[in-house]
């Protein structure tokens, strides 16, 4: 599973912080990890340098071989809050997606 980081001009992803992140990401979701060829995450804060609350965005978008991808977004206070959210929903993303198609290969048995 290959996890690429995207920043807007608002942000620069340290090393030690993007390390961090995909560390996250591949304990995190390491039960999709043979569905998932490809992981991408968007980081952005929608207020430039203006203060704002919930304006740090995280978007987790993961490809499937030869599947149309999924994402899932959060906002937040924080980059690792709206990390931490962005997983909690890409996961049940994931579980829904993966079990339709267990199900559509169980029915087609």
């Amino acid at each position: 599973m290959t996890i690429q980081i995207n920043s807007d001009k608002n942000l620069a992803v340290h090393e030690a912080f993007g390390d961090k992140l995909k560390d996250t990401l591949s304990d995190k979701l390491s039960r999709f990890s043979e569905h998932i060829t490809r992981l991408e995450v968007h980081l952005s804060d929608e207020n430039g340098s203006k203060e704002g609350i919930h304006d740090k965005r995280c978007m987790i978008e993961a490809r499937f071989e030869g599947r149309q991808p999924v994402a899932a977004t959060n906002h937040a206070g924080t980059y690792d809050q709206a990390v931490d959210g962005a997983i909690d929903k890409i996961k049940a993303v994931l579980d829904s997606a993966i079990g339709r198609v267990k199900d559509h290969h169980r029915h087609q048995v």
